[in-house]
């Protein structure tokens, strides 16, 4: 049983620092231009997350590990995809 959580826990690592990773890289008018909050709001929302989850103040089956993984997985799902429509030019 630890094992299995202790994998689950790298997984919800993993998701949110690529989420990070990947809302740094995006230039801020592309969240202005696709209207899903700012890019200081989801740095700020999936940095939280991340490092609370690092250092292991946030267990990551308790509520705030579970919000920090669906901050994360809004991200990836919604905001990320909408932004990438937008293309390299913007």
């Amino acid at each position: 049983m630890e094992l299995f959580q202790l994998a689950l826990t790298l997984v919800v690592i993993v998701i949110e620092i690529v989420s990070f990773i990947d809302a740094a890289i995006r230039p801020s008018r592309a969240y202005e231009a696709v209207s899903k909050q700012s890019k200081a709001f989801w740095l700020v929302i999936l940095g939280v997350a991340t490092a609370a989850t690092l250092v292991g103040v946030v267990n990551v089956f308790g509520i705030f590990g579970i919000i920090g993984l669906i901050a994360a997985l809004v991200y990836r799902l919604d905001v990320r995809p909408a932004i990438r429509e937008l293309g390299r030019g913007y």
